[in-house]
């Protein structure tokens, strides 16, 4: 296991042993810090003996439902992760707010009057024309950029790697292809980018001996689609290339790498509903409570990582006097007292959990 190394100005080194981060800390040398992306790091107070750098690759596995990320250099694998992405979440709101529009809308219009005299809201532009990214794959595909930018951060990154998806016929079918070149556009403002395809990545892992759960694909585990991500950084080290000799043509893997036990993370955004104006539904009277919103009477908000009698957990909601903290799963923990919760760190959008 290997501790990432960022110097004074934050600018990232090489990782370094456990046991030198240990001696760095008891010595002053450097200081303790934790990346949003749930990685322990430490800060050097002092120059840098060297700043030669070696390969290090950030490979992704795109998905629908889940993606999976692993860093990788030529001996160790340094950084593993699963995805919950957001896709189900985001398209079930879109159409919430799609619905409670048209009803709005419905409700204003006289339909007492003739076509032409009625207040309908004349279009402003054409949005038919434009290439817009759906706001299910948009979200998606930015929360993989935040986690891939936390890493570019505090690993000296020389390449990122992307597995591709090709498809026959109707290229807008895949929720997994629309948006791909839009990835690519914003992963090259962070380090040089390569493409891979399926296919490769199945050879790839085979080639590794690594095994990848099939039947589940929602477990949290490090084989369900981290190993993808790893097979595609290490593809960067070996290929499975053609050779001619004397005779003889074949092909054969070449070039070595080292797999190793690395940490593992599940990411997810926190699920609580952002701010509405009300309730979808009106309760008795036809009036409608206000709902959703990230922010608590207590100076807290929601997905505040904070301790208390219960455990460390998430804030999650609130009564008059207390706050809800729930566990990574979203499970609550229980409603304490706010004089018995202690903020640890503010929300930063994410959600971390150690997966098995």
């Amino acid at each position: 296991m290997r501790i990432p190394v960022v110097d004074q100005d934050h600018k990232p080194l090489m990782p370094t042993t456990t046991a030198r981060a240990r001696k760095w800390l008891e010595s002053g040398k450097a200081v303790k810090r934790w990346s949003d992306a749930g990685q322990f790091y430490v800060q050097l107070t002092c120059e840098p003996s060297s700043r030669n750098i070696q390969d290090i690759v950030i490979g992704i596995d795109p998905g629908k439902l889940y993606s999976g990320i692993g860093v990788q250099s030529a001996k160790f694998t340094l950084y593993t992760a699963h995805l919950v992405l957001p896709f189900k979440t985001v398209k079930d709101r879109m159409e919430s707010r799609r619905i409670m529009r048209r009803a709005r809308r419905g409700r204003r219009i006289n339909r007492k009057v003739e076509f032409s005299k009625r207040a309908h809201r004349q279009k402003r532009f054409e949005n038919r024309r434009g290439h817009k990214l759906p706001p299910s794959i948009r979200a998606n595909r930015q929360l993989e950029l935040r986690i891939v930018t936390e890493l570019c951060q505090i690993y000296p990154v020389t390449k990122i790697k992307f597995e591709y998806v090709m498809a026959r016929g109707d290229k807008g079918f895949s929720p997994v292809m629309v948006g791909q070149k839009w990835m690519l556009i914003q992963l090259a403002t962070l380090a040089p980018v390569s493409t891979i395809y399926g296919y490769q990545t199945a050879s790839t892992r085979n080639h590794l001996g690594l095994e990848k759960h099939k039947a589940n694909k929602s477990k949290q585990c490090f084989e369900t689609h981290a190993v993808d991500g790893v097979a595609i950084a290490v593809s960067h080290f070996v290929q499975f290339k053609r050779y001619h000799r004397l005779g003889e043509d074949g092909a054969d893997w070449s070039g070595e790498v080292a797999v190793t036990k690395a940490p593992f993370y599940v990411v997810k955004r926190p699920p609580y509903s952002r701010r509405q104006l009300h309730l979808m539904v009106s309760a008795k009277g036809g009036n409608r409570r206000k709902y959703g919103g990230s922010t608590t009477r207590h100076g807290l908000r929601k997905g505040d990582l904070v301790d208390s009698p219960k455990g460390i957990g998430y804030v999650s909601g609130e009564t008059k006097t207390q706050v809800s903290v729930s566990d990574s799963n979203w499970k609550r923990l229980g409603q304490i007292d706010r004089k018995k919760v202690s903020l640890i760190r503010r929300s930063n959008g994410l959600v971390l959990s150690h997966g098995s």
